[in-house]
């Protein structure tokens, strides 16, 4: 029988100092282009829709690319498949800078794709390595992925004037290439303790039953009872989670809730600017919900991964984006105080999201399957949002039915954010239901 080796102190520190480095690396290739559109149109050429295309490329990868990431990680490993991820979006980053339209658009879905498997191993590796701390992970981590996607808007104007848009788009680069340096000597260390596959005795030994709050196993927990470890690694690679209706619910609850964020924020400047505030100010609302959800993306993991029932946050954050979206249509001359809770509701739904998946999965490898499908499927439904909500402003010629158009979906985002927030884990196989909160061969205990 062989053994999963422990996980050192050396290790799990040095997989936390990868873990922030790597979501400091995940949103500001993309927040960086818009500021710098109007200046990349002219020295490219690029027409209208050339640049809706460039702008909306990264969104689509991140589509795209995530339903990929998990096969990724099985064939060569989650360290390695990180790895790979922070060199492409480095080759991304610096391809695009190149004095040719190909290579700006072949360099954008490079970081896009890159940044999708980040965005999905990142779940998984808090799952695996620190499985007590799901909440706190990915609370910081959320907070990164704000403190990231912000510093990429904000910086891009400043260094654009410095040293042009080569500069501004390239810099981000030097992170991404020390991450990846950082993820290496872990890829190397991952691939060591990948363990051999079960024995047919250690198949039939009995199990360790695991905290349904932090179900996944230590490397401690596989150590002592490897045959667990075994079943439950069985256990992620069998059957399709396309059965499951929980993983669905947690798909478009995460699609809905980025939805509203893209819609609300690619056209806040916009509907602010009609209604009769300047565009400076129109501008500083879009920074505000930015802002707001920096501290929202730290504290809600904490609280959602200590409730057992996550139902009553997602009545919360629905009802917010309700009144928000109310007061835009009814009242909104009052735009800063709907603002203020759109921010509140949009800047706690996704960390909300985020945290489902963990706490929907039973170990590190459905973890992974569960992100990919969830954020595949998410980010290509947000991906409609921003431009359904701008065509039947052209076709209308107002606001209205767009942000009524905003409110009906919030139906779906509701249902299936409730369905999400249930106690229980994603069924892989028919015979373990998903109102368990573990596997049926996980109830002996050793």
């Amino acid at each position: 029988m062989t053994s999963t080796p422990r996980i050192t102190r050396l290790t799990a520190v040095w997989t936390l100092v990868g873990l922030v480095l790597l979501t400091l690396n995940l949103r500001a290739a993309i927040t960086g282009i818009p500021p710098l559109l109007s200046e990349l149109q002219d020295q490219f050429g690029l027409t209208g829709v050339e640049v809706s295309v460039l702008a909306t490329l990264p969104e689509l990868c991140l589509g795209i690319f995530s339903a990929l990431a998990p096969l990724l990680a099985r064939r060569i490993g989650t360290e390695a498949a990180i790895t790979a991820a922070l060199v492409v979006i480095t080759a991304g980053l610096l391809l695009r800078v190149l004095p040719a339209q190909v290579a700006l658009f072949t360099g954008t879905a490079l970081a896009g794709a890159g940044m999708a498997t980040g965005n999905v191993l990142v779940p998984a590796v808090i799952k695996r390595v620190f499985p007590h701390r799901v909440g706190s992970l990915t609370g910081l981590s959320m907070m990164l992925l704000s403190v990231g996607g912000a510093a990429g808007a904000g910086l891009a104007v400043p260094l654009d004037h410095m040293g042009g848009w080569r500069l501004a788009l390239a810099v981000w680069a030097v992170p991404s290439l020390i991450a990846a340096l950082v993820w290496g000597p872990l890829a190397l260390h991952g691939r060591k303790r990948t363990p051999k596959a079960p024995s047919a005795s250690a198949s039939s030994a009995r199990v360790t039953v695991t905290d349904p709050h932090t179900p996944a196993m230590t490397e401690a927990h596989a150590e002592k009872g490897a045959p667990a470890h075994a079943h439950a690694h069985a256990h992620a690679e069998k059957g399709s989670l396309l059965r499951s209706p929980l993983a669905w619910s947690v798909m478009v609850f995460m699609g809905m809730t980025s939805l509203m964020f893209y819609t609300l924020t690619a056209w806040l400047p916009e509907i602010m600017h009609d209604h009769g505030f300047s565009p400076a100010t129109a501008g500083t609302m879009n920074s505000v919900i930015i802002i707001i959800g920096i501290p929202l993306g730290f504290v809600v993991p904490v609280v959602a991964a200590q409730l057992r029932d996550q139902r009553p946050l997602v009545l919360g954050v629905v009802a917010l984006m309700v009144i928000g979206l109310g007061g835009l249509l009814l009242a909104p001359q009052a735009g800063w105080v709907w603002i203020a809770v759109f921010g509140v509701g949009t800047g706690s739904a996704f960390p909300i999201a985020l945290t489902l998946l963990n706490l929907r999965s039973p170990d590190a490898t459905v973890t992974a399957r569960l992100s990919g499908m969830a954020q595949s499927g998410g980010y290509l439904l947000a991906a409609c949002g921003p431009l359904s909500f701008g065509v039947l402003h052209s076709v209308t010629g107002g606001w209205e039915v767009s942000i009524w158009l905003l409110l009906l979906l919030v139906v779906p985002e509701l249902v299936c954010g409730l369905r999400a927030a249930r106690p229980g884990f994603v069924r892989l196989d028919s015979t373990w239901p998903e109102n368990q909160p573990e596997h049926p061969a996980a109830r002996s205990r050793t």
